[in-house]
């Protein structure tokens, strides 16, 4: 038996906004609630509501750049820079910059729908 795993396949979260997200490891692609990888792209001008979630999500931006608001602070990530957001906290993701922003996500444990807590 083998002792690692190569994601070729990864699944493709349906989005609405314009959004791409390639989740390599985590809940609908490996079953895995313990963590999740997600390559993701936002494009320019693009925002999610605010959310608390109950799991640590730490991001590092691969290209361009991402804003965050963590309980009221702006926090800008730029190309090479991660950041960890401790569950709990409530932000909101968006780039309202003019170039795509290239990330990868990890959620530990990892992200669930029903544990992200979105504002309406």
């Amino acid at each position: 038996m083998k002792k690692y795993f190569v994601q070729k396949s990864p699944f493709v979260v349906p989005t609405s906004d314009g959004k791409l997200i390639e989740e390599h490891h985590g809940i609908p692609t490996t079953g895995n609630s313990e963590i999740s990888i997600a390559h993701m792209i936002a494009p320019p001008h693009w925002s999610e509501p605010f959310q608390t979630p109950e799991f640590d999500e730490y991001t590092y931006v691969i290209s361009g750049k991402k804003q965050f608001i963590i309980e009221g602070e702006i926090v800008t990530l730029e190309t090479g820079q991660s950041i960890k957001i401790e569950k709990n906290t409530r932000v909101q993701y968006s780039n309202p910059f003019e170039e795509p922003c290239e990330y990868i996500a990890i959620c530990k444990p990892a992200f669930d729908f029903m544990k992200v807590h979105r504002e309406d």
